[in-house]
């Protein structure tokens, strides 16, 4: 009956340990000139949490996309050079924000509300 539960035991360590493998942000240098670093982040359950682009000198750039914990897509934000640029959309339930920056500061808000296959402008 000890051996039984000792095994059982091992088995349970074993499995625990083997499910709990964290998949690790990559970083993979890209670019025509290898001048920017492609990212992959991942939140603890291993879904991809962010997918973006770094400059060399560690500055945001170009498209960033950020995920929930069920891979949903939450946000589409857009860098140059780490300063916020263009319009990033942000998904929050039953509606849509686009937050329009200039000069890395907002400059227009629109949100609009999805309805079945329709999206309606507040």
């Amino acid at each position: 009956m000890k051996n039984i539960i000792t095994l059982l035991a091992l088995i349970a360590i074993v499995g625990i340990g083997t499910a709990q493998e964290v998949k690790k942000n990559k970083y993979v240098l890209t670019g025509l000139d290898g001048n920017v670093i492609e990212a992959t982040l991942y939140h603890d359950n291993g879904v991809v949490a962010q997918t973006g682009f770094y400059t060399l000198d560690n500055k945001l750039q170009g498209e960033w996309i950020s995920y929930d914990t069920n891979g949903n897509k939450t946000a589409i934000a857009n860098y140059d050079n780490g300063r916020k640029v263009g319009s990033w959309m942000f998904f929050q339930g039953e509606s849509i924000k686009e937050v329009t920056y200039s000069n890395s500061r907002i400059a227009k808000v629109n949100t609009w509300e999805v309805t079945d296959t329709r999206v309606v402008s507040n």
